[in-house]
């Protein structure tokens, strides 16, 4: 453990030391990400214009909701982004060998080599709209409900993930250019709807299957409805669940693959 912990710290030094050689890049995806986070936040205060309720929360709860999924985005932007881009390419070319001879976890260094520094910049921009949204929060919260709820962002985003690289790795029998990530990227719009306003079969794929609305629309109403056992244990299951699956999908994906020396 503390070998990886050492080798990640590399990671992030490596990182901002080669955000800073490209400083136009750096500040044009700050603008770019705050652009999009006002895009978010600018779509539920016009529906607010319109209504007082959307899925059964006014707006004050809504803001909650739509800091957590932007501090969801924003950690997945930040550390696993930049490394799954790349990745159908590596897989493509043949590139993985470099990282599965080294003496560590593929799938972690393939995972988060390449920390996103100047998303890192706009994940502190994001947890402090979560915490204005929290302060001008006109209900009640409890310290211990806010510590969870922001944990399982934490979690949210991990499951963000690991969603995402059962979409890519496909691939490894593909060889398609992006594997499945357009088809990802199309589904991931639902993290930013709260899992009440769906019902039925939509809301059961969307919670159980799929479970976008569960990455940051669960902790929200775990904070905003009160703690329910439910939702907290169907949270953290689709998550080990997904966990599991992963490493064994990733397993499968290595020994199907052609490095290039074969």
């Amino acid at each position: 453990m503390i070998r990886y912990i050492r080798l990640y710290l590399y990671f992030l030094q490596f990182s901002f030391s080669r955000a800073m050689e490209f400083r136009f890049d750096f500040f044009f995806r700050i603008v770019m990400d705050l652009v999009y986070y006002g895009i978010n936040i600018g779509f539920y205060l016009i529906l607010f214009s319109h209504t007082t309720t959307l899925g059964g929360w006014n707006q004050s709860q809504m803001l909650v909701f739509v800091a957590g999924f932007l501090v969801v985005d924003a950690i997945n932007m930040t550390v696993f982004a930049n490394n799954l881009w790349v990745l159908p390419d590596f897989i493509n070319k043949g590139e993985l060998d470099y990282y599965l001879l080294r003496p560590v976890s593929s799938l972690f260094i393939l995972s988060l080599r390449d920390f996103a520094a100047n998303s890192f910049v706009n994940l502190i921009a994001a947890f402090g709209l979560l915490i204005y949204a929290l302060v001008q929060y006109e209900g009640t919260l409890s310290v211990g409900g806010v510590i969870l709820f922001i944990l399982l962002l934490v979690v949210g985003a991990i499951l963000r993930y690991l969603l995402r690289m059962c979409f890519l790795i496909p691939t490894f029998w593909l060889h398609a250019g992006r594997g499945f990530d357009m088809v990802f990227f199309q589904l991931n719009r639902f993290i930013e709807r709260p899992h009440r306003i769906f019902t039925g079969v939509m809301r059961v794929l969307l919670t159980s299957v799929l479970p976008f609305s569960v990455m940051a629309s669960f902790p929200a109403s775990l904070l905003i409805d009160g703690f329910s056992w439910t939702i907290f244990a169907q949270f953290i299951a689709v998550t080990v669940g997904f966990s599991l699956f992963v490493a064994w999908f990733w397993k499968k994906g290595i020994r199907a693959y052609s490095s290039a020396s074969s």
